[in-house]
């Protein structure tokens, strides 16, 4: 089976430093996959000191293509702009800019998703979970928009514009860091007489946060995702933040990257109870060999699949 991964975010960039590793994992293994990003990043700002100079905040839009497509190269996946315009990010009872992907109609967003989804065919969809993992709107537009695709992509009556019905067999959230992974290397490197860094972000962080069903071992495309990070030159400082904690470290703590597996129409073996069950350690668990999937509807509604 030709197996089939496709990966939605919000703004270039985020597909680097949400799940890259596993992206790279399974490109490399020859999955095909594709990350969609709904907006060109347009409102987003210069965050690297070392791009603020004259010129780039000018041509923004145009720099962060240039660099999801570096990004995209080094990651070994196939990228598609779903053509919306980044929302910024409001103060408090400021407004949303007029034309913004937040403010689009959710039924026109879906629509050109399941049109991809339609062509591409995925098995697996990768998004955010409702909370967009932060609140930035185009996160949260984000979410709403795969669940809203991954529905309504195998139902021959919705969107009959779009193409021939396909059902993605599985939906997933990103689940990365997340308080535990922050806990675990603060723990590890202050245990080695490091200053992580972290201890701040772990006074702010909540309790409670998304259960774990799949962690995908993926240490080695560790050194590719941080790469395809630093191919994003504008947003990501490789001074600070993310950059800074020790490689080593991580893939001796933390040598996955952790999903909330939202929905399924193949039949699983995972029990989100983490504590008393071993997750998955796949995103194609249950694709990968012939499965009875949940309705015989599922199989009329998406030929090839499973």
């Amino acid at each position: 089976m030709n197996l089939r991964l496709m990966s939605v975010h919000a703004h270039p960039d985020d597909e680097s430093s949400k799940g890259a590793a596993t992206l790279a994992k399974y490109a490399a293994e020859g999955v095909e996959v594709l990350v969609v990003t709904c907006t060109g990043g347009e409102r987003g700002d210069v965050l690297n000191p070392a791009m603020d100079r004259p010129g780039v905040r000018e041509d923004l839009a145009a720099i962060r293509r240039v660099e999801m497509a570096e990004a995209r190269r080094i990651l070994g996946v196939r990228q598609h702009f779903l053509g919306f315009v980044d929302s910024g990010l409001p103060g408090p009872g400021e407004p949303l800019p007029e034309g913004c992907f937040a403010l689009a109609s959710l039924e026109e967003a879906a629509g050109r998703l399941v049109g991809l989804m339609r062509s591409f065919r995925p098995h697996v969809v990768v998004t955010y979970d409702e909370t967009g993992g932060y609140p930035h709107p185009d996160h949260i537009r984000t979410h709403q928009v795969t669940v809203a695709a991954f529905d309504a992509a195998g139902e021959a009556g919705s969107h009959p514009e779009a193409g021939s019905p396909w059902r993605p067999l599985k939906l997933y959230y990103q689940g990365g860091l997340s308080r535990p992974w922050f806990r675990a290397l603060h723990d590890a490197m202050t245990a080695r007489g490091m200053d992580s860094g972290m201890r701040e972000v772990l006074a702010g962080l909540p309790a409670a946060g998304l259960e774990i069903t799949t962690r995908v071992p993926c240490a080695e495309y560790f050194a590719t995702r941080d790469r395809a990070l630093l191919a994003h030159a504008t947003q990501i400082d490789p001074n600070a933040g993310f950059m800074l904690h020790d490689r080593d470290i991580e893939r001796e703590v933390w040598p996955t990257e952790d999903y909330h597996l939202a929905r399924s129409h193949v039949d699983v073996d995972v029990d989100v109870d983490i504590d008393v069950a071993i997750p998955e350690d796949d995103l194609f668990a249950g694709v990968r060999r012939p499965q009875r999937t949940t309705a015989a509807a599922d199989a009329a509604a998406c030929p090839g699949c499973g």
